[in-house]
């Protein structure tokens, strides 16, 4: 009973943790304009080509991070580098007003908590690969 509960954490933490990045991916899609001008805002240039690796990477990693398939931990650890790289371009705390300073603060270590469940995640598929003999 213990591991069918704990199989069952892991896919539904899998799958919101993923969730977070295809609904990423969609959101930019229907705003690519924008989002475009965003990215080119904080400094990541040529946004028409960074913007469409982004949405591949958000889409096919969060995928394969719900799918908890052999990639799924590969896909995991690249969404964490991706997150924590973003994160230094649009949550500049230490640059902003001081009535925005509070917010950008928190989505700051909201994101680098995200990117050790990413983390967290992949090490415990690995993990169980290598237990299981199937790394």
């Amino acid at each position: 009973m213990f591991q069918v509960v704990t199989n069952w954490m892991l896919i539904i933490g899998r799958c919101a943790l993923a969730s977070l990045f295809l609904f990423g991916a969609l959101s930019k899609s229907m705003a690519f304009g924008e989002t475009a001008t965003r990215m080119e805002i904080v400094g990541l240039s040529p946004a028409l080509i960074l913007l469409p690796l982004t949405l591949l990477l958000e889409g096919a990693g969060g995928l394969l991070l719900a799918s908890g398939t052999r990639l799924a931990p590969y896909a995991g650890v690249a969404l964490a580098i991706f997150t924590l790289v973003t994160n230094g371009y649009f949550h500049r705390f230490w640059e902003v007003d001081l009535s925005l300073a509070p917010l950008e603060r928190s989505l700051f270590f909201k994101n680098i908590a995200i990117a050790g469940a990413l983390l967290f995640v992949s090490a415990t598929l690995l993990r169980d690969r290598v237990r299981t003999g199937q790394a």
